[in-house]
């Protein structure tokens, strides 16, 4: 039997080929997503450690006018990347493996000419029309007068991912500069306003500490260019531009990647509008710890796309859905002593982390951490659609989210500030990853969810319930919050450990003081 797969502007035939149930290779895969936890958890630490001390310094309305400034920068520096990074990954390996070394060049010239285009086109905008429109507060003018430097630097960054990934399979110097030089400059930022003490000094320290992080990672691709003698062979004049190649990869996914972008974005954008620089410091200062949730995700992303494409290669869809609930199940486990701390103890992490002050960011925090799990929970619905190909699915669902976010902040944030835009974007969230679902099941033959795995969900659901009742008649600091969060995970694990098959995916686990007793 053929299968023929058509996609957006494509139309592919592939000869199956016999896979059984349980994909090959998905111990291998939640294994190693699992390492790349480490990297990801040594940059959180530094970044929320920065954010600490930013916080506790700054007062509330300066730390507001900061954290607008840098919601703006992070939308606007997906705008001037335009989805180009994930051409990078995708026609630049190819070319270097079919040593096309003018359509290599000319992917470079073409991605790099864009984002420094459209970054200019930002700042320059940013700074004559739009700022004097979006709020009304000086010093949060002021600061994002400054921080809209970042925009092309930021979005360098993020290409420059994509280039030395390319190159290299180690990814050492990936790993050094995304997740231990990039933060450890910023916070070297913030530990100088300690002794400067200023926001404006702040945004420059931020800016600076940006251009030098993109000014190292420069020097290692070059370094890796000369090392694999491919800076030789690349020359001006033999170039070819492979515009069309990656546009038609770069264009359909577009704007479900902006509208993704632009949800965490257009709260914090609305509430400067409609309220003040202290709403917007309530909602932001608790997003990091929120969006700790989705770290096992983005650990997991790496390694469950490629997985997945081979399985709809070979037409496999039983093989599809095992991965995709198997790989779900283990990150709600995984995810769920970050969401036990943020979740059901948000109110004493709120209050240690940043102190009394902070307390109307509690519900914010409970909120958008509730989303945030709800999201992890689901697993990779969106990535599965893009694999299947359903892009017209994806960019509708994106712009309904957007169009739905928008209305229910414009509704809650007059009334409520900071808890209607949590709520808001709370809400928008669950709606968007359920029509998402929905997608799955109505455009594939994947289930929209696996009874195998009920009783996990269940034991998880329970546990965080169990802990938020807890926490709500005894009122208990984070020092007693902690170790009651640890038991229960612990437990979640011992209950869940036969779905999940945990000493077969890492049987090293056994060896441990009491994780026989535990895990057998």
């Amino acid at each position: 039997m053929k299968v023929i797969l058509i996609g957006e502007d494509m139309e592919t035939e592939i000869t199956p080929i016999e896979t059984p149930a349980e994909p090959q290779g998905l111990h291998s895969q939640i294994r190693n997503s699992s390492l790349f936890l480490l990297g990801r958890f040594a940059s959180l630490a530094i970044n929320l450690g920065a954010q600490v001390l930013m916080v506790r310094y700054l007062a509330t309305s300066e730390y507001g006018a900061f954290a607008y400034g840098l919601a703006i920068v992070e939308f606007l520096k997906f705008v001037a990347a335009l989805g180009l990074q994930e051409a990078i990954s995708r026609f630049v390996p190819i070319y270097h493996e079919n040593q096309e070394y003018e359509k290599l060049l000319g992917t470079i010239v073409l991605v790099t000419g864009s984002v420094a285009t459209m970054g200019l086109f930002i700042i320059v905008a940013v700074r004559v029309w739009i700022s004097h429109f979006s709020v009304h507060d000086a010093l949060a003018l002021h600061v994002l007068s400054i921080l809209i430097l970042l925009v092309p630097v930021d979005a360098a960054d993020a290409l420059l991912d994509g280039f030395l990934a390319s190159f290299t399979s180690g990814a050492r110097d990936i790993f050094v500069r995304k997740y231990l030089l990039g933060p450890g400059l910023k916070l070297g930022a913030v530990l100088l306003i300690l002794r400067h003490g200023s926001v404006i000094f702040l945004a420059y320290g931020y800016v600076i500490a940006s251009f030098l992080g993109v000014s190292i990672y420069c020097w290692m691709l070059k370094r890796l260019l000369e090392n694999q003698q491919i800076l030789v062979r690349l020359k001006l004049k033999k170039i070819e531009l492979p515009a069309k190649e990656v546009l038609s990869f770069v264009v359909p996914g577009l704007t479900s990647l902006l509208a993704t972008a632009a949800i965490p974005m257009l709260s914090i954008f609305l509430l400067g509008q409609m309220r003040t620089m202290t709403d917007v410091a309530y909602y932001r200062v608790v997003l990091p710890l929120a969006e700790l949730n989705g770290v096992v995700m983005a650990s997991f992303t790496l390694l469950y796309t490629p997985a997945a494409a081979k399985l709809l290669a070979a037409a496999h869809f039983s093989a599809i859905n095992t991965l995709y609930w198997k790989t779900a199940a283990w990150m709600s486990v995984l995810s769920f002593p970050i969401f036990a701390v943020t979740f059901s103890f948000a109110k004493p992490l709120t209050v240690f982390m940043y102190g009394i002050r902070y307390q109307p960011s509690v519900s914010v925090l409970a909120l958008l951490s509730l989303a945030s799990y709800f999201n992890t929970s689901l697993g990779f619905n969106l990535q599965t659609l893009k694999v299947l190909g359903q892009l017209r699915f994806i960019t509708l669902v994106s712009v309904l989210g957007v169009v739905i976010h928008i209305a229910l902040n414009m509704l809650l944030i007059p009334h409520l500030g900071a808890l209607g835009a949590a709520m808001a974007t709370a809400a928008a969230s669950i709606i968007y990853n359920s029509l998402l679902q929905l997608g799955l099941f109505l455009t594939s033959q994947l289930n929209p969810f696996d009874r195998r795995y009920l009783s996990i969900y269940l034991t998880v659901g329970l546990s965080a319930l169990g802990l938020l009742v807890v926490q709500n008649f005894t009122s208990m600091n984070l020092y007693l919050a902690l170790p009651l969060a640890a038991v229960v995970s612990l437990c979640v694990v011992a209950i869940t450990k036969r779905k999940l098959r945990i000493t077969e995916t890492f049987p090293e686990l056994l060896s441990l003081p009491f994780a026989r007793q535990l895990l057998s």
